[in-house]
């Protein structure tokens, strides 16, 4: 591949990044591990998750008869 080429598709891929970030309406942040009053919403967001009844224990597997 000539450089020509690898430098088109770096532009094309981090033109869509920017794009899919830009329109996702997402709330990245980037700042790392929040402690304190800046990680209250996290304490929000797990009152809002309903509660989920544990999963079934799955069986045992059948034992092989044959030998």
């Amino acid at each position: 591949m000539s450089n020509r080429s690898l430098i088109i598709m770096v532009l094309v891929l981090v033109g869509a990044t920017a794009y899919l970030l830009i329109k996702g309406d997402g709330d990245i942040d980037m700042g790392g591990e929040k402690h304190g009053a800046e990680a209250t919403h996290i304490e929000q967001a797990k009152k809002d998750v309903p509660a989920v009844a544990p999963a079934a224990p799955a069986a045992a597997p059948a034992a092989d008869t044959k030998k």
